[in-house]
């Protein structure tokens, strides 16, 4: 039976959107096919339908995620009743349940509905549909009392109405005591209730909001500059010396478009980093001149500046009914959301109290999960040398607000500043000496330039070095490049593992580790895998991105080192050694090679699954299998494919990745005493987060 969980509300603002995009990541955690279903939905686009569709990958017919538009629904429940309305919102509802093995059910906003006794309505359909419920209460501005009598208040209303409720939200709580009552609370209810704060940076609009509400026009400004968060509005009228004190961080600077001065001065300002701003919004239809525009644009490249018809009075009223949206177009808010969840809910115990059976299946978002639920228990400090690009930093605010591990950004600590407040990427970086507060994730800037360590270092490769002529001189000037800084810090334990190549070549990555940290005394060679994610499951490639003709002896390294790969990340490995013939049907020197190596692997690891030389369509297909290697534990169920070549590996695995849409999440390098790993200069934001727990993960396993 199809299990389903409705998520509603007892009113508005509650902001259960990001209650709602939690669930559905427990779901697709555990499940490969998710559904979603809004019983009830205004005549209007919908954001979280939007972004679910497109965060999740569904292929579910956008049409079937709704069932009936609110005006259709008070003009049959008038002219019909209550009973035809439900009626109708089942039929809906199992059209939608029968090719899912769970479903998402989003209740009623209490906006402008026109249905009367909604809380009652939400009860009668969770019941009628039999899906659980996740009530959620707004906890915005409410004292400990009000907060506590609302969690009880709306248990009791649905439990009353004879609702299956797993646990109780409140959430936007601000009051510390507030929360502790609430979660108080949890001791006196059957069900666990938990405590969700206000998060600024969701209720946060951005500059790209701004304009879609007011219609502004974009005077000056890129898609990262209005892909800024609008922490906070300072209004222009005083001159610049009494209002620049009053320029705050993430502000939005709302100006008459003929005060230069303010407008020149806030860029100024956000170009020196104190503070950084949003952006500027102009009013009363005042454009400044050419000059003054030519110089925003120099002082502040990308920022925004915005101009309006209106005068500031009704301008700022509009600016503050405006609240943050989670949307499709706006990953990082989806993303800020989801830390906010997983640090406030007990992620297993929600899990548990869903009551999904996990599928056997694993898709590429269930093996994405798995990495981001291993990386964070057990924090690790990760460095990433490419403190200033774009993506790094990107990913950077993701993996700290997913607590996914501690991270150091190397380059000089204002640039590295500078630039993510261009891209309105929140960090929240400690300073030099400052000390971690709360259990979040952390990060901090080092700038090899002008660390301390790089005397410590400098002095520490020349010793390594020595037998290669290297002096403390040259070895003072190799330390300061980040990726031999970085390495050095995993060496020296300052960090867990290292994780570049978004603009550094593999080269430039992997020399230091092989000069500095080395193999493992167990591994004659250093080499790599991919996860290739399929739809249905997840095979181990390799090598496909170090060795460019590796000789048996190698390759057998290569494949039990892959194994082992595999089996640490939950993939039981059967190895397929790969050739251009299977079994003893071609001869010639690279058949021998593969066929060597095999005999090696089964001479060293005995108790490993290996077959080879093999094709790669009977190592993965049953039906090949059948015919060309009857009988082999491996072949047509193989999980690790050992290429014989990186030319063979390398424009596999990308056939694979681009034809069958494969994610492709690696290299993942193995053979080295501590992990550092490479990325694709292609990479996405979402690969370098992989790669990190990747790579976080490693470092658990070495115990550093």
């Amino acid at each position: 039976m199809t299990r389903s969980v409705y998520v509603t509300g007892i009113g508005r603002g509650d902001g259960r959107q990001v209650v709602e995009l939690g669930v559905m990541e427990l779901l697709t955690r555990r499940i490969d096919r998710v559904g979603v279903f809004r019983p009830l939905a205004h005549d209007a686009p919908d954001p979280l339908l939007d972004l679910l569709r497109s965060r999740y990958r569904l292929v579910q017919p956008p049409g079937s995620m709704v069932g009936l538009r609110y005006d259709e629904a008070a003009v049959l429940q008038a002219e019909k009743g209550t009973d035809e309305l439900i009626s109708q919102l089942v039929d809906c509802f199992h059209g939608v349940a029968k090719d899912y093995e769970a479903v998402l059910v989003l209740g009623t906003d209490y906006a402008d509905t026109g249905l009367p006794a909604e809380l009652a309505l939400n009860a009668r359909i969770a019941n009628e549909l039999g899906a659980a419920v996740l009530p959620v209460v707004a906890g915005l501005d409410q004292s400990a009392d009000s907060v506590v009598a609302d969690v009880r208040n709306a248990h009791h209303a649905f439990t009353s109405l004879g609702c299956e409720v797993i646990a109780m939200v409140a959430n936007r709580v601000r009051d510390s005591h507030a929360a502790e009552a609430a979660r108080a609370l949890g001791h006196h209810l059957p069900e666990p209730v938990y405590v969700l704060p206000e998060e600024p940076a969701l209720a946060a609009p951005t500059v790209q909001q701004v304009v879609d509400e007011l219609g502004a026009e974009v005077l000056l400004g890129d898609p990262a500059g209005l892909a800024r968060d609008c922490r906070n509005f300072v209004f222009g009228g005083a001159m610049l010396p009494t209002f620049l004190p009053a320029l705050t961080e993430g502000c939005l600077v709302m100006t008459p478009g003929d005060r230069a001065d303010l407008i020149i001065g806030s860029l100024a300002a956000h170009s020196a980093g104190a503070p950084p701003i949003a952006g500027v919004l102009l009013t009363l239809d005042q454009r400044p001149g050419d000059e003054t525009m030519a110089l925003a644009a120099r002082l502040a490249p990308g920022t925004p500046v915005l101009a309006v018809p209106s005068g500031s009075f009704p301008t700022a009223a509009e600016l503050f009914a405006l609240e943050g949206k989670l949307n499709a177009t706006n990953p990082r808010k989806a993303e800020i959301a989801l830390g906010l969840f997983e640090s406030h809910i007990d992620s297993k115990q929600l899990t548990e109290r869903l009551a999904v059976v996990q599928s056997d299946r694993v898709t590429p978002m269930m093996f994405e999960h798995e990495l981001i639920e291993r990386s964070r228990s057990v924090r690790r400090n990760v460095v990433l040398p490419e403190g200033t690009e774009e993506r790094v930093l990107r990913a950077a605010e993701v993996l700290l607000r997913r607590n996914i591990c501690n991270l150091t950004l190397l380059g000089e600590d204002a640039a590295v500043r500078k630039r993510a407040a261009d891209l309105g990427v929140n960090l929240n970086l400690l300073g030099p000496d400052e000390i971690a507060e709360g259990p979040g994730a952390t990060a901090r800037v080092v700038d090899p330039a002008t660390s301390p360590l790089r005397e410590r270092f400098a002095e520490l490769y020349a010793k390594l070095r020595a037998h290669k002529g290297a002096t403390y001189e040259l070895a003072y000037d190799v330390v300061a490049d980040v990726s031999y800084f970085g390495t050095l810090m995993v060496q020296e334990g300052l960090a867990d593992g290292m994780v570049s190549g978004a603009v550094h070549s593999t080269a430039a990555t992997i020399r230091p580790a092989f000069e500095i940290i080395k193999t493992k005394p167990e591994a004659s060679i250093v080499s790599s895998v991919f996860f290739m994610c399929l739809s249905d499951k997840v095979l181990v490639y390799g090598d496909c991105a170090v060795n460019p003709d590796p000789n048996a002896e190698q390759l057998a390294d290569i494949a039990i080192q892959s194994a082992a790969t595999a089996a640490h990340f939950g993939v039981e490995p059967r190895i397929a050694m790969l050739s251009y013939s299977t079994g003893t049907s071609g001869t010639g020197a690279d058949v021998d090679k593969v066929r060597q190596a095999t005999e090696l692997v089964r001479q060293h690891r005995p108790d490993l699954l290996v077959d080879g030389p093999i094709q790669y369509d009977a190592a993965v297909e049953p039906s090949v299998a059948a015919t060309k290697l009857p009988g082999s534990p491996v072949a047509g169920q193989a999980t690790v494919l050992v290429f014989p070549d990186l030319n063979t590996g390398n424009n596999t695995y990308k056939a694979v990745q681009r034809s069958a849409g494969a994610v492709a999440v690696g290299p993942v390098m193995q053979g080295l005493r501590k992990p550092v790993n490479d990325l694709s200069r292609g990479a996405l934001v979402q690969d370098i987060v992989n790669t990190v727990a990747i790579t976080a993960i490693q470092a658990q396993e070495r115990g550093v």
